[in-house]
């Protein structure tokens, strides 16, 4: 939660540098921010939540028409001057209602979370690779790739590709080293209009914070130059889809050290974690299948969880719940030097603190029970047969929203986790857009069936 704050000193400093409104950002179900605009003068009273919000007109914060509203309360510790607005100040915030932390709101459930491994002495630290397109949309909504050289069958790490849409990517990685995230590498990704921006790790909720505002920023800066940047998980069906990989570990609050690092010739594995780190990934693989629903969280996600699909190579997207070392065709891997564990199935589409608070809870549930997660699979999982998969104990991945939404709400821990308003809330909204899914008729649908029958 937010510490206190000299308010009039934060006024004065904003002041000084330009600053005439607020917004105190929270986020509904979907991750998507939402807020009142706060002029500074009225600083001191939004920090103590005078911003009144119906719970009832937004997503998944579990509200009647006749209940009280809910208020924001920034976390002033992770203010964002806006690099290309700098007028406003953007703030993350949390949803209070009647005087306490709204459960329901994810960012609240993820420090809930945090607390419990505070318990054991646990921090968490939180990388996530943020893969996005950057594409055109003719009116009649149709997306396309707008660098007319970017064609090629593979184009992961084209230099061309990447200095063609130069301008965006400079103004976005201008943006991310001005706000201290520590941009250490860009890409042009695999698929056509596709790029990937990688910058430093840090805790949970500062990594979760900046992924939304990652978001927020890239449609900014794509809509100044008439495109559209989306983390949408697969745009095209014969290209790659957009990951958001959560690299994980937990760090000891006293020394800060990483608990999950260790020497390679110290561990059985040959791999550089910890037995801790272990039991860790042990947890994530007992509950992967109803992780997947937070980590892949909409109908499009699960066109990216596909071995091959209409593509004509591998899609490097996970499909089984399995775990192995720099292996990509295992949903948990532990990549190249050790010291962490990584979450491939996650997309772009994901809340970041909904799923960040329930692969925490999985993880600690591994360390508190001391779980094995078996042997690393080395192999390329794509190929190898069902029987072997079966004989190695190795289940798929849910296939669809709707069976994702079911293994989230089988599983216990997920109440245990996040409570039963928010996870009757998931299971709603989701179960919802499943439903207008399947009853709607697609384009496919009219083109192989309108002439056939």
């Amino acid at each position: 939660m937010s510490s206190p704050i000299d308010t009039q000193k934060l006024q004065a400093e904003l002041e000084s540098k330009g600053v005439k409104y607020c917004i105190g950002a929270y986020v509904d179900i979907h991750g998507v921010p939402k807020a009142k605009v706060v002029p500074i003068a009225h600083l001191g009273h939004m920090a103590k939540g005078s911003e009144r919000y119906t719970g009832y007109a937004l997503d998944g914060l579990g509200q009647a028409p006749n209940e009280d509203e809910l208020t924001s309360v920034p976390d002033f510790s992770r203010l964002i001057q806006l690099p290309w607005e700098p007028k406003i100040a953007w703030i993350p915030a949390d949803n209070h209602f009647q005087g306490k932390p709204y459960p329901l709101n994810t960012r609240v459930a993820l420090q809930m979370q945090l607390d419990e491994a505070a318990k054991l002495g646990f921090g968490m630290n939180l990388g996530i690779e943020c893969e996005i397109f950057l594409l055109k949309q003719d009116e009649q909504g149709k997306l396309s790739v707008p660098d007319p050289e970017d064609k090629l069958g593979k184009s992961c790490y084209d230099v061309r590709g990447f200095t063609n849409s130069f301008e965006w990517l400079d103004k976005m990685a201008t943006a991310i080293n001005g706000l201290g995230w520590d941009l250490y590498s860009f890409d042009h990704e695999d698929a056509n209009g596709q790029f990937e921006f990688d910058f430093q790790y840090a805790d949970a909720i500062t990594t979760c914070d900046r992924l939304t505002f990652f978001r927020f920023m890239a449609k900014h800066y794509a809509r100044e130059q008439g495109l559209l940047a989306t983390m949408m998980p697969k745009p095209f069906a014969d290209k790659t889809g957009n990951g958001a990989h959560f690299n994980m570990s937990l760090y000891d609050l006293v020394s800060g050290n990483n608990l999950f690092a260790c020497d390679p010739k110290d561990d059985p594995h040959g791999i550089g974690l910890t037995q801790l780190g272990y039991h860790f990934i042990a947890g994530i693989l007992k509950h992967g299948r109803a992780l997947c629903a937070v980590f892949a969280p909409t109908v499009n996600s699960y066109k990216r969880l596909v071995r091959r699909g209409a593509m004509s190579y591998f899609s490097w997207a996970p499909v089984f719940n399995s775990w192995g070392s720099n292996n990509r065709t295992n949903s948990v891997r532990v990549p190249s030097g050790g010291g962490r564990c990584e979450s491939r199935n996650a997309d772009g589409a994901v809340n970041p603190y909904l799923a960040a608070a329930l692969v925490l809870a999985a993880g600690l549930e591994g360390i508190r029970e001391k779980l094995d997660p078996g042997k690393p699979n080395e192999d390329n999982l794509y190929e190898i047969s069902d029987a072997e998969r079966a004989a190695r104990g190795i289940d798929f991945l849910p296939q669809t929203l709707q069976e994702a939404v079911a293994a989230f709400a089988a599983d216990p821990l997920v109440e245990q986790v996040l409570g039963k308003g928010l996870r009757d809330e998931f299971i709603r909204y989701k179960s919802e857009e499943w439903e207008a899914y399947h009853l709607s008729v697609s384009k496919w649908e009219v083109d192989r069936y309108s002439y056939m029958f």
